[in-house]
């Protein structure tokens, strides 16, 4: 290949020109200020927050007021899970009082909250999801039904691996119904598919710069009412003391752009995405047509296709495609030389063997149809060669 192509939009995005054009004043001498700060310095750059603040809701359909801003997406979906969970604390040591629901299929971020919010005597309910990664909305009545009704429910918007889309909406609305606050992890769904808060009984969003043509580290959980949630961040009054610490403001000012660019084209980047990412599918299913396509049964987003083939492993595979020239990821980890199986595609049900050798491709900024036929021919080739390998190591 004449150069490398980056389908990884997924996992990280390059910072858009017009983002960094925004965000390097606040970098430099002229505008270094701290925001907790009375004078002109400090000033200044509480203008710029408040500003970007405005950015965020706008996109959203949110209210400034109800953007807080954290470190990623991570510390927003442990902010709202841990954060809902210390509110109902009943004692110092215990959260026996709190029940938080949601699915096998979130991100860690989520999931591994959950984990310590049980470690502290939390309730914890998982709702099961179907063959294409979609949430059983009857578990999750039920869940709602229950005497120990939910504390929060977390049900993230689009899923990162497989790009299946959840009824956001209708499970925000059966939560409302409730009583119980609804939490959804956004992060994927930003800027892919049409998100308007004021169409939404929410709680809280998570959303995060570095997926749509931000920096890393910095992020924002949107709570419609903050008295929800704990903060777990200690120390400074910042954000009401939800979230305190001196803010990044270059950050934020970068977050800000990047939220009202995202929402701006949304609509006609989401096309464009989505016909490469057919064309991809196809492509693929042409050259290699054991492969299996993951959540196609279901609504996805426009720009993630996950796709295995029998006989490979997605180590080997991502391997052999980055010597190739093209640079995707994996539902899987890599732990110690073994290959795990993707959470996600576990909990939907997938064998272990296709679990096991799941590719993501995922289409942002850098993406042009011209890469389309490339993609499949290299994809192609490494599922041969990696099949090829494997049988001669089963022979020696």
């Amino acid at each position: 290949m004449a150069s490398r192509i980056y389908l990884d939009h997924a996992a990280t995005t390059p910072v858009r020109p017009e983002v960094r054009e925004a965000m390097l004043p606040f970098l430099s001498a002229d505008a270094f200020g701290n925001p907790s700060s009375s004078h002109a310095f400090g000033r200044s750059a509480r203008a710029a927050i408040e500003h970007s603040r405005e950015q965020v809701a706008r996109a959203l359909g949110a209210e400034p007021r109800q953007v807080y801003f954290t470190s990623g997406g991570t510390e927003a979906d442990n902010l709202a899970v841990l954060g809902a969970a210390l509110t109902r604390r009943n004692d110092r040591h215990s959260l026996a009082a709190a029940h938080l629901v949601t699915s096998p299929t979130e991100h860690k971020a989520v999931l591994a909250a959950l984990h310590e919010a049980e470690a502290q005597g939390a309730r914890a309910t998982l709702l099961p999801v179907d063959r294409d990664g979609v949430v059983d909305i009857g578990a999750l009545d039920e869940a709602l039904a229950e005497h120990h009704r939910p504390t929060l429910v977390s049900v993230m918007w689009v899923n990162n691996e497989v790009g299946t889309v959840q009824p956001a909406s209708d499970s925000a609305t059966r939560c409302a119904a409730a009583g119980v606050p609804f939490h959804t992890d956004a992060v994927q769904a930003f800027g892919k598919v049409p998100i308007d808060l004021k169409t939404l009984p929410w709680s809280a969003v998570t959303i995060s710069a570095h997926k749509i043509g931000g920096p890393k580290g910095i992020g924002a959980l949107v709570a419609k009412d903050p008295q929800l949630f704990h903060g777990i961040i200690l120390g400074g009054t910042q954000q009401s003391g939800l979230r305190p610490g001196t803010e990044n403001v270059p950050g934020i000012v970068a977050l800000g752009e990047a939220a009202e660019l995202a929402a701006k084209e949304q609509t006609a980047k989401a096309a464009a995405w989505a016909a490469m990412r057919d064309a991809l599918q196809r492509a693929i299913l042409e050259r290699v047509p054991d492969a299996v396509v993951h959540g196609v049964g279901a609504n996805r987003a426009p720009n993630i296709l996950s796709v295995s083939a029998p006989g490979t492993d997605s180590e080997s595979l991502l391997m052999h495609l980055d010597l190739a020239g093209v640079a995707a990821s994996s539902g899987s980890a890599c732990l110690t030389g073994a290959v795990e199986p993707s959470h996600v595609l576990t909990a939907m049900g997938a064998p272990r063997e296709l679990a096991a050798a799941a590719v993501r491709f995922s289409f942002g900024s850098l993406s042009t149809p011209e890469q389309v036929p490339q993609v499949a021919d290299a994809y192609a080739r490494v599922v041969a060669k990696v099949r090829e390998l494997r049988q001669v190591l089963s022979r020696g």
